[in-house]
């Protein structure tokens, strides 16, 4: 079974993406320079990654990815920052 992760990447008009993958350096790698890139981030370069972290299986990855996505952007920068914890957002389900 692989190890998940989930990241955050910002976009060049600040705009935070959320996602997951097994392979945070190459999933970044496309959305730079390949057609493999999400819709979001197309054309919105320069990204940067903020954020990455081990995450576990895919049905955890996908339940975090979740509640993430539903979070503020101020809340995605506490979880950027470390103010806010991903255990956290599991335990508030």
């Amino acid at each position: 079974m692989s190890e998940y992760y989930l990241y955050l990447i910002r976009r060049n008009d600040g705009a935070l993406y959320t996602g997951i993958t097994t392979d945070v350096k190459r999933r970044f790698n496309e959305h730079c320079h390949t057609p493999l890139a999400a819709k979001a981030l197309k054309g919105r370069g320069p990204l940067r990654l903020e954020f990455s972290q081990a995450v576990g299986d895919r049905s955890r990855a996908s339940k975090l990815e979740y509640q993430v996505k539903k979070l503020s952007k101020k809340q995605k920068l506490a979880l950027i920052s470390g103010a806010l914890s991903l255990s956290s957002l599991l335990s508030s389900e």
